[in-house]
């Protein structure tokens, strides 16, 4: 059968690029897909396949392959949501949808795994088992899409679930795993603090909440460096300081964003302990008032090590062969609601390398630049393609 599935999806590689191209030009922020979906929904019409539309928070479509033979059921998933970016790039087909851009390579995740999907309908005699196809709406903009779906319950019988994402960085061939902990994750926070404003010739007459502010920017530096373990991870970034005012004018309120990165959860409850005690802090030394949002929107994104030796040994038989290697890559400070279906089901969400031919400048995601080479969806396909036959024990 392996050798019957490699020859079909190397046949289908125009049409994946074609695909990918087709819903490159045509990008739709999270939440907003309706097209996205309908031409994923479209897709599957007429093919011997359970289909279910709109499934957890948004426009998530979940096909469901049952194999002629019982067995356990798997799931593979592609994100299809793209970003709040006005294009760059010369490509002949790119984004037709002003302000709007696939920079993640989401396009190419739901074209590879269509085809895919495709395949697998027409060989599922030989499938002892039944595979769930998750086309994800929704991954950029947190919490993210996934947990709508898992919390939907239809991946409630699924026993491991694989994704990949495209990286720009590695060679096409090139395929990237780290077992474990293998991508950060993310709080975001909000800070909106309430002094008195005055005369800037009469500072004791107010409460000066730049001067706050000010004073969170710099007590935030100390609680990676001084709160968590040396050998831990963690990253706190202001992004935005809204204190914009008159320069003769004592402030009274700023806003301030950020974010949180950590590799694991003892490392997320502390940073969130000493951000409330810092707050409160600041309330007490300056006399202002703080309103602080604080939302744990990803989880990190951990790689059961037993799977992801599974997956690794799977991937192998392909070196030499659609493959030119296969690497452990270093954590990722990234973060990734595919997160949420690990914290349910075990499973592994590796990288294909997808850096452009003919270029020495490769955009990393979210760039309006952004590209890839396409050559790596079919490696795609065909990685994937080797670890459902390999967990079926299908490769004769």
């Amino acid at each position: 059968m392996r050798t019957k599935l490699m020859n079909m999806l190397q046949e289908r590689k125009d049409e994946i690029t074609q695909i990918r191209r087709h819903l490159h030009e045509h990008p739709e922020l999270s939440f907003h897909e309706t097209e996205t979906a309908n031409f994923i929904q479209d897709f599957y019409k007429g093919k011997d396949v359970e289909v279910a539309t709109e499934v957890g928070n948004g426009h998530a479509v979940v096909v469901t392959i049952k194999g002629e033979k019982p067995g356990k059921t798997i799931a593979l998933r592609a994100d299809f949501d793209a970003l709040p970016i006005e294009e760059q790039t010369e490509l002949p087909f790119k984004s037709k949808n002003p302000g709007v851009m696939h920079a993640c390579g989401h396009d190419g995740h739901t074209a590879y795994l269509l085809v895919l999907a495709d395949c697998l309908i027409q060989l599922k005699e030989n499938i002892p088992g039944t595979i769930k196809i998750v086309h994800q709406h929704a991954e950029e903009t947190p919490p993210g899409g996934a947990k709508s779906v898992v919390e939907s319950g239809i991946l409630d019988d699924v026993d491991q679930i694989f994704g990949i994402h495209v990286f720009p960085f590695g060679e096409s061939g090139q395929v990237y795993y780290h077992s474990g902990y293998a991508m950060a994750g993310r709080t975001y926070f909000k800070l909106k603090i309430q002094g008195v404003g005055g005369h800037g010739s009469s500072p004791h007459m107010a409460n000066d909440a730049i001067v706050a502010g000010a004073y969170f920017v710099t007590a935030i530096q100390t609680v990676v460096s001084r709160r968590l373990n040396p050998f831990d991870t963690g990253v706190i970034t202001i992004g935005s300081f809204d204190g914009k005012g008159s320069f003769n004018v004592i402030k009274d309120a700023v806003e301030l964003e950020g974010d949180v990165r950590y590799m694991n959860t003892e490392n997320r409850d502390k940073i969130d302990a000493e951000i409330h005690r810092i707050v409160a802090g600041i309330e007490a030394m300056f006399g202002v008032t703080v309103e602080l949002t604080y939302t744990n929107d990803y989880p990190p994104l951990y790689n059961d090590p037993a799977v992801t030796e599974q997956v690794v040994a799977s991937l192998q038989k392909g070196v030499g062969e659609y493959l030119t290697g296969i690497s452990e890559y270093d954590m990722l400070s990234g973060s990734e609601d595919f997160a949420y279906y690990l914290q349910k089901i075990p499973g592994v969400f590796f990288y294909i390398g997808a850096k452009p031919k003919n270029t020495s400048i490769a955009y990393f995601n979210h760039h309006p630049k952004f590209d890839i080479d396409e050559d790596a969806l079919l490696v795609a396909a065909k990685s994937v393609a080797d670890v459902v036959l390999d967990y079926y024990k299908l490769n004769g």
